[in-house]
């Protein structure tokens, strides 16, 4: 498919969660690819950093979180072609700013100053309630 004479391609990327909706992991459009808003959702749609134990009560991780999400981007990205020295942007959805500590700690196991710009802002919720973290991320990657 073109575009205003960008060429375009969008993948649904085998072995990762399934879309909830119809949009792509990652749409290629020339030389960016861009990611989807990506959480912790394994294929079986159980999250990482979620447990529940027998009385119902729910322990969230953001650490494992966020480690589950970034790695979810890089295999998307690897699927491709790319990885995650090509990003150059990411816009991170918290859900409670009180995890921004956590998050940011994982999130420097990854990238440092000349990683990606970041954005980070709070939201009310995300799809699912055992959500604490969706990214989404541009990459640079030449065909």
């Amino acid at each position: 498919m073109r575009q205003n004479n960008v060429s375009t391609q969008a993948t649904l990327v085998a072995g990762k969660a399934t879309p909830r909706g119809k949009f792509p992991h990652v749409k290629r459009a020339g030389d960016f690819l861009f990611v989807s808003g990506t959480s912790s959702r394994r294929p079986d749609n159980s999250f990482v950093g979620v447990e529940v134990d027998p009385m119902g009560v729910t322990q969230l991780d953001i650490r494992a979180q966020t480690r589950a999400v970034i790695d979810n981007i890089r295999d998307i990205l690897r699927s491709v072609g790319a990885d995650l020295n090509n990003v150059v942007e990411i816009s991170t959805f918290l859900v409670n700013m009180n995890d921004f500590g956590g998050y940011n700690d994982v999130y420097g196991e990854y990238f440092d100053y000349e990683g990606p710009t970041r954005t980070t802002v709070a939201v009310h919720q995300l799809p699912h309630p055992h959500l604490l973290i969706e990214i989404k991320a541009v990459a640079y990657h030449p065909q």
